[in-house]
């Protein structure tokens, strides 16, 4: 099995997720070698966003992840979480 040392990562909030968990940023510590949906699941869990759970992207570092990835995190990597834009 691959590395499962746990890392501490930024965790960014926009719109909807924001309003939701009440934050911009957040740590969570995590393991270093994850699925996209376990990192998903993890952050949905800690920061109460389950009503937009199946909306949500995450981009990692800046790049966006989907749901195949497999994730490798390091020690201060940012988790950006994206929920749906609403036009207007």
């Amino acid at each position: 099995m691959a590395d499962i040392s746990a890392v501490e990562i930024q965790v960014l909030f926009f719109a909807k997720a924001r309003e939701l968990c009440g934050k911009k940023e957040s740590q969570l510590l995590i393991p270093s070698a994850t699925s996209y949906d376990n990192l998903l699941d993890e952050i949905v869990q800690k920061f109460s966003l389950e009503p937009i759970r199946d909306n949500l992207i995450l981009a990692i570092n800046e790049e966006y992840a989907t749901s195949e990835s497999e994730v490798h995190l390091k020690e201060g990597d940012q988790v950006a979480v994206i929920p749906p834009l609403s036009g207007g």
